[in-house]
C-alpha cells in the first residue's frame, strides 16, 4: 500500500487515494483532502456529509451510496451534488476517510 503524507500525517491509502484505516482520518486530513478535490473549505453542510458517511460507514460496515446519504441523511441529491461536485459518493467518502462505495465508477 502506498503511504501519504496528508496534513502532517503518515497514512496508507489505497489505489484511489482512500485511507485503508478510517481510524487515522482527522477533520484537519479531511481539509487537506477536499482541498485535493477542488472544495477549498468544507462548511457546516459538508461536514453533516461527512460525519453522516463516516457513522454510517461503522455502523454498516460498508460505505453508503449517494442514494444512501440522500434518503437518510436528509441531505437531498442535488445538494449532495453542489457540496461535492463531479462524484458526491467518492468524494465524501475519499474526505471522510472511508472506504470507496461499491459501485462508484
Amino acid at each position: 500500500m502506498p503511504t501519504r503524507n496528508i496534513a502532517g500525517q503518515d497514512v496508507e491509502v489505497d489505489e484511489n487515494g482512500h485511507l485503508k484505516n478510517m481510524d487515522k482520518w482527522s477533520r484537519e486530513i479531511a481539509a487537506a483532502l477536499a482541498a485535493e478535490e477542488g472544495i477549498p473549505a468544507l462548511n457546516d453542510r459538508h461536514w453533516a456529509v461527512i460525519d453522516f458517511v463516516r457513522k454510517d460507514t461503522r455502523e454498516n460496515n460498508a460505505s453508503p451510496t449517494v442514494r444512501r446519504i440522500s434518503k437518510v441523511s436528509g441531505i437531498g441529491t442535488k445538494e449532495l451534488y453542489d457540496l461535492f461536485p463531479g462524484g458526491p459518493g467518492k468524494k465524501a467518502s475519499k474526505i471522510a476517510g472511508v472506504p470507496r462505495p461499491v459501485g462508484c465508477v
